[in-house]
């Protein structure tokens, strides 16, 4: 008789399928609270990412104006205030810098702006991709300066 019992119980368990739903809402629990933890994580990073994209972009910019002062102005810095992106005598104009240049968190086409020297150090760079008052960003040196600079091909 007890032998009957355990065979009837073992072979309930056996003929068992699929999860109860207390397993089922723990699942879910779970991936609720890591879902909470991770979102704002990713989001970080992917601003983070493109706030680092821009300050590259910065950096590419100026590193073409240092080229276009050692090319152009045989290396001498002295009386330059600012170099232009576009405009007759532009980085673009003269092949320092791409005629599609866009600003990597906007995606939009860099239309203008300027690198700003004192002393012939730097001191910012303000890129405009539209005619507004908001179309602009402006970086300073400091950014510019502590972006990794581009590889050379």
């Amino acid at each position: 008789m007890l032998a009957q019992a355990i065979k009837r119980r073992l072979s309930k368990e056996e003929n068992q399928k699929g999860f109860t739903l207390i397993e089922l809402l723990a699942v879910i629990v779970i991936l609720g609270i890591i879902a909470v933890i991770a979102i704002p994580l990713i989001g970080n990073v992917i601003n983070k990412s493109r706030a680092d994209a821009d300050v590259a972009t910065a950096r590419q910019i100026y590193d073409a104006s240092r080229m276009y002062i050692i090319g152009e102005k045989d290396g001498d810095f002295s009386g330059i205030t600012s170099v232009s992106i576009e405009g007759e005598s532009g980085l673009q104009t003269k092949g320092y810098l791409e005629a599609s240049l866009y600003l990597p968190s906007n995606k939009k086409l860099v239309t203008s702006g300027t690198v700003s020297f004192t002393s012939g150090k730097l001191t910012k760079v303000l890129v405009k991709w539209g005619t507004g008052d908001d179309d602009k960003k402006e970086f300073t040196a400091a950014q510019v300066l502590s972006a990794e600079p581009s590889p050379k091909p």
